[in-house]
């Protein structure tokens, strides 16, 4: 089930089926589902072209484009801007710094995408996307959302962490603790039964507080 704020704009929450739409990017047009193809998705909004925090984070989404591919992830941006904007900060990025946004980047201009996503937010912006991340697993379903306002930029390595983190709970089967981070101690989930419960207070390889909360290290690929 859906929420709609004051402006009739859709909020998908998690655990959502992801909004599927066909948008014209900086890669051509493309038709959401079937860019993914079965791989996780960073979806990712920011407020306009030519701007010097979008630029930062942008950058350093293609700068790490790299480590988003080891994890099976592609990168898709979007703003509320025309794509002859778009290719005309692509390129004026790239000359300046080097850095190449060559990820599709969505053109916009109807406010169509952002807000089936929910990325248009009146009280911070009517005509601006706020900085939105949407983690999309293979199955479409949306498992994380971020919000940031237009005046603060996003942490990549938090962006990174919450992606590993998400994808190693779903292969393990485990909880992550406050500022998990690959190669450090998972949560055992707590037990069910009293059985279950008699097991964990014998079990002596976890590090345990009391039966409902216990670590162990996990072997990782």
């Amino acid at each position: 089930m859906e929420t709609i704020d004051n402006e009739m704009n859709i909020i998908p929450r998690i655990g959502d089926d992801a909004p599927d739409f066909t948008a014209i990017t900086t890669h051509g047009k493309l038709n959401f589902s079937e860019f993914a193809n079965g791989k996780w998705v960073v979806l990712f909004s920011h407020p306009a072209d030519f701007t010097p925090v979008c630029t930062t984070e942008l950058s350093g989404f293609a700068e790490r484009k790299n480590e988003f591919e080891a994890l099976n992830t592609k990168l898709m941006g979007l703003s509320i801007d025309s794509i002859h904007s778009h290719l005309a900060w692509v390129n004026n990025v790239k000359e300046k710094t080097n850095v190449y946004l060559d990820f599709p980047i969505i053109a916009d201009i109807d406010m169509k995408v952002a807000k089936l996503y929910g990325m248009l937010q009146p009280n911070e912006s009517e005509t601006a996307a706020v900085r939105a991340v949407f983690f999309i697993d293979p199955f479409l379903k949306i498992r994380l959302i971020m919000y940031y306002p237009l005046n603060v930029g996003r942490n990549m390595d938090e962006i990174l962490r919450a992606l590993e983190a998400l994808q190693t709970s779903d292969k393990h089967k485990v909880a992550l603790p406050l500022n998990w981070k690959k190669g450090n101690k998972v949560i055992v989930p707590p037990p069910k039964t009293l059985a279950e419960m008699e097991d964990r207070i014998e079990n002596t390889s976890y590090e345990k507080v009391d039966f409902y909360l216990a670590k162990k290290e996990l072997e990782l690929d």
